[in-house]
C-alpha cells in the first residue's frame, strides 16, 4: 500500500470545490434512465450519453473523479478512445463500481446486504491497469418497522471495512459508501439516530482492519427525513443535523466527504450541500458525489439525439458549477439559468 499516493489521489479529489460525478448505474438501472425518454438500453445509447457528460468543455473546473460501471471503463467513445482516457486527458480520475449489489440478507430479507467480496482484490488490480484510481461500494441501511438490526448495520461495516482494504492494498483509494435510505416515514430525529449509529460501527470496522483514513472517502446520506415523513426539515435543519452527525461520528483523519444525493432533487442537493458550506470550516472538506442532481436535466435535454450536444454540454456544465460554488458556500438559487 502506498500511503503517499493513496493520500494525494483522495485529497485531490474533494479540492477547491470539486467533487464527483457518480455515473456508474448497473446496465439495468440505466435502462431506467433511458426509459424516463423513450430511448431503448443499447450500449450505444448508455455510452453516447455518458460520453456527452465527459466531453463537455470545462467540466473538469468542477468535476474531479467520476465513478464508471465496469462496461464504461472499458468502452471506448464514438472516436474510439477509451472513456478512461478521455477523461484522464482532463485531469479527471477514473472510478469503478466494484460492489454486486445489495442482495436480502440472510435471516432479515426485509434488510439487505452487500455483495461482491469474493475476489476483490484481484478485480482492483486489473481495474487499476485499465486506469481506475478509486472505488465505490454501497451499503445499504432501510429504517423500517424493528429495522436497521444491529446485526445488519455491523455486517455491511465488516464488508465496507473489507472491501476498503483490498482497494488500498491494489493502490485503489475507496469511497466508503453507507446509504442510510430516504425511503419510508421516518423523522429527521430517526435518520439522525440511525445514521450517527451506522457511521460509528463502520469507522471501528475500518479501524479493526487497518484501512488508511488518510486515503479513503466517505459518500454518507444527509441526515434528512423520509420521503413519506409529513413533517420535512427545511434546508438549514438537514445541515446543521448532518453536520452534528458527522462531527460526532467521522475523525478528523478523512480528507473529504463527498454526499450522494439520494433521491433530492437536483436545486435540493446543490442547496443543502451550500448550508452546510456556509457553516464555516469543518474538520474535512464537504462535497459531493452525485448521480441523477447532476445527470437528470442534461439527459432530457440530449433526449437521446446527438443534435442536442451542446445543449447537453451547457445544462451538464451549469449543474456541475453550482454544485462547485455549493462547495465554497456560495450558492444561490438566483444564480439557476
Amino acid at each position: 500500500m502506498n500511503k503517499e499516493s493513496l493520500a494525494k489521489v483522495a485529497s485531490d479529489i474533494v479540492a477547491s470545490g470539486k467533487g464527483i460525478l457518480a455515473a456508474d448505474e448497473s446496465t439495468p438501472t440505466m435502462g431506467k434512465r433511458l426509459a424516463l425518454i423513450g430511448q431503448e438500453n443499447t450500449e450505444e445509447n448508455r455510452r453516447d450519453f455518458r460520453q456527452a457528460l465527459f466531453d463537455t468543455d470545462g467540466m473538469e473546473s468542477f468535476i474531479s473523479g467520476v465513478i464508471l460501471f465496469e462496461e464504461t471503463l472499458k468502452q471506448k467513445s464514438s472516436e474510439g478512445v477509451r472513456l478512461s482516457k478521455v477523461l484522464e486527458s482532463k485531469g479527471v480520475y477514473p472510478g469503478i463500481k466494484v460492489d454486486k449489489g445489495a442482495h436480502p440478507m440472510g435471516g432479515s430479507p426485509s434488510e439487505k446486504l452487500t455483495k461482491g467480496l469474493d475476489e476483490l482484490y484481484e478485480r482492483c488490480l486489473d481495474y487499476y491497469k485499465l486506469g481506475a484510481r478509486f472505488a465505490k461500494w454501497r451499503a445499504v441501511i432501510i429504517i423500517g418497522d424493528g429495522i436497521p438490526t444491529d446485526d445488519c448495520i455491523k455486517a455491511n461495516a465488516s464488508a465496507l471495512a473489507k472491501y476498503a482494504k483490498a482497494c488500498q492494498e491494489a493502490e485503489l483509494v475507496p469511497i466508503v459508501e453507507p446509504e442510510v435510505l430516504m425511503d419510508g416515514d421516518h423523522t429527521i430525529e430517526r435518520c439522525y439516530e440511525v445514521s450517527e449509529k451506522t457511521l460509528k460501527v463502520v469507522f471501528a470496522e475500518l479501524e479493526k482492519e487497518g484501512v488508511y483514513l488518510p486515503g479513503i472517502l466517505l459518500k454518507p446520506n444527509m441526515v434528512i427525513s423520509g420521503k413519506g415523513c409529513s413533517v420535512q426539515g427545511d434546508i438549514n435543519a438537514v445541515a446543521e443535523m448532518t453536520v452534528k452527525c458527522l462531527k460526532s461520528s467521522v475523525p478528523a483523519d478523512v480528507p473529504g466527504i463527498v454526499f450522494l444525493s439520494g433521491g433530492q432533487s437536483e436545486t435540493e442537493a446543490t442547496e443543502h450541500l451550500n448550508a452546510m458550506n456556509m457553516m464555516g470550516d469543518h474538520p474535512w472538506a464537504l462535497s459531493f458525489s452525485y448521480g441523477r442532481a447532476l445527470q437528470q436535466s442534461a439527459l432530457h435535454t440530449w433526449n437521446g439525439n446527438n443534435a442536442n450536444l451542446e445543449t447537453t454540454y451547457a445544462t451538464f456544465y451549469h449543474r456541475a458549477e453550482m454544485n462547485s460554488k455549493a462547495c465554497h458556500g456560495e450558492y444561490s438559487p438566483e444564480l439557476e439559468i
